[in-house]
């Protein structure tokens, strides 16, 4: 019944995971730049910059590792993907230990941002995966 193989593009939901994710990545970003510049100022700006960075793309660098080994065998795929989640996690560690002490911008515009970014991504990519089946009449 669930037979995917005679389906033409299997990176479909993917894709739109991708699309879908960035679009709304990039809404919160702004909507976060509107709201912390009118609350904090400059140092909101940078927080909110920093954290839809952060947030955004160590959730959408995952569907961009899913989508470049999509054409190898699932073991290949699980590997990389964890190798590269194991990745960002100490990017983003060594990046928010870097930011930890420095003054230039809004805490809490970052930890806001990035919770925001991390949410709205997230729902919005398993949205799209579980909602990406196509009919298929063989």
């Amino acid at each position: 019944m669930n037979d995917v193989s005679k389906v033409d593009d299997h990176q479909w939901p993917l894709k739109r995971a991708a699309r879908n994710g960035t679009i709304v990545v990039g809404l919160i970003i702004f909507a976060s730049l509107v709201v912390w510049g009118a609350v904090a100022d400059g140092e909101g700006l940078w927080g909110a910059l920093i954290g839809g960075a952060i947030g955004g793309g160590f959730m959408l660098a995952t569907v961009v590792v899913i989508l470049v080994t999509s054409n190898t065998s699932p073991t290949t795929t699980m590997a990389v993907v964890l190798g590269s989640w194991l990745l960002k996690a100490a990017v983003v560690l060594i990046a928010l230990l870097a930011l930890k002490n420095l003054e230039f911008y809004n805490h809490a515009a970052l930890a806001t941002t990035v919770i925001l970014t991390l949410i709205g991504a997230l729902a919005t990519e398993i949205y799209a995966v579980t909602k990406g089946q196509r009919l298929y009449v063989g």
